[in-house]
């Protein structure tokens, strides 16, 4: 028997705040005789399909007679996506404590306990709690359930009114869809809602003597070993900061990033220059867990790390803005410039995709070695 050539998608719909499965399909005269058999089909103009009330014998249904006449595809209905369980549980007390003015709504605590189970980074949550309130406040009389696209669309819109980035408005959607899409459970409820494309902005690098002078304005030992250990490594602000003293291997002359973005494990290299420093600041500061440590015990903070990058590179008097990231692209680009091949850098980086891995060709100065200014073949007086 040969292989059904017709094609289905099973949507997630809330239709008068009722969930429902919308079949979406090409049109084809024989699929629409077949949907309209089933009990309780309804057509949609909104969304242009056909939907059925979701229910466990409707889904069997759907199965059963399209069975063999169309290949139906339900992912969205069945995820087999696994818990992270390799970062650690987010803190987000803070936003269940705080006291919240009169008036103004907050995440539902169904919002922050999917956050915990999904065991996303403390920025992440910071963000998605953040955009995702700013949404809700828009709109103080609108009950959850009765939000549609137009409501996100007049939102977004907005946002590019005031002038906001196109990451920060992908970011508001991801913070709206993760309540629709994975706090209720429905996949693609907003699926229409158009995003802007991505900003293809070249990465902010600094000279390898501008993080020469960076470190070697830094009197503090914990704060120098923070600085050249981002540059050393190429870490992520949130990998540095879960750095553990047992993922430091001297002996291989690496590190094991536990967790990174899109929560995968990897090995960076460790500078042998630095070393020798970070030995001397454990015999000092004796961090018990982590390798670095609060005054208190427990994870360093974001801010007091930008703080130390920001400080150094000021006393460095470097004109630029510079970021712990600033420091990541730095050790890609002087990778790159020393003749390192793009798919170590790749793996070093833990970049899934050598795209984007390929963004600091642009930046490399070696790039334009070979090229010379039209103006210096001209015969100036």
């Amino acid at each position: 028997m040969a292989p059904p050539s017709k094609y289905m998608t099973l949507k997630h719909l809330l239709i008068g705040e009722v969930k429902q499965i919308g079949l979406q399909f090409h049109s084809d005269n024989f699929i629409e005789r077949m949907v309209k058999t089933l009990p309780g089909i309804t057509w949609s103009d909104a969304y242009s399909m056909y939907y059925i009330p979701n229910r466990k014998e409707n889904l069997n249904l759907i199965f059963e007679t399209f069975k063999g006449i169309a290949w139906v595809n339900s992912n969205h209905f069945f995820s087999n996506k696994p818990i992270n369980t390799s970062n650690e549980k987010p803190d987000i007390s803070w936003y269940r404590n705080r006291e919240i003015k009169q008036g103004i709504r907050s995440c539902p605590e169904e919002y922050l306990l999917k956050l915990e189970l999904k065991r996303y980074s403390a920025s992440t949550v910071k963000t998605y709690v953040y955009f995702f309130e700013t949404f809700l406040n828009l709109y103080p009389e609108t009950d959850l359930q009765s939000f549609d696209e137009n409501d996100i669309r007049e939102f977004l819109q907005k946002l590019v009114q005031e002038g906001k980035s196109n990451s920060y408005i992908n970011q508001a959607v991801n913070a709206i869809k993760f309540y629709f899409e994975v706090v209720l459970g429905m996949p693609n409820r907003f699926y229409s809602i158009e995003r802007p494309r991505k900003e293809k902005k070249l990465p902010t690098v600094i000279s390898k003597q501008d993080v020469s002078n960076m470190i070697n304005s830094i009197s503090n030992l914990k704060h120098k070993c923070i600085v050249s250990l981002l540059y050393a490594s190429g870490l992520r602000l949130n990998e540095l900061l879960n750095l553990k003293i047992k993922d430091i291997d001297s002996s291989r002359m690496i590190i094991f990033v536990r967790a990174g973005k899109g929560n995968r494990d990897r090995y960076t290299i460790l500078g042998e220059s630095i070393l020798t420093d970070l030995r001397e600041y454990y015999k000092i500061y004796e961090p018990k867990d982590y390798l670095f440590e609060g005054a208190s015990g427990g994870k360093y903070t974001h801010t007091s790390v930008q703080m130390t990058v920001k400080r150094a590179a000021k006393n460095a008097r470097i004109l630029k803005k510079v970021t712990p990231h600033t420091l990541r692209h730095s050790f890609a680009t002087h990778l790159l410039e020393n003749g390192t091949d793009l798919r170590y850098i790749q793996s070093l980086l833990g970049h899934s995709s050598s795209t984007t891995t390929e963004i600091y060709t642009h930046v490399a100065v070696n790039t334009f070695d070979s090229i010379k200014s039209p103006l210096d073949s001209l015969h100036l007086e």
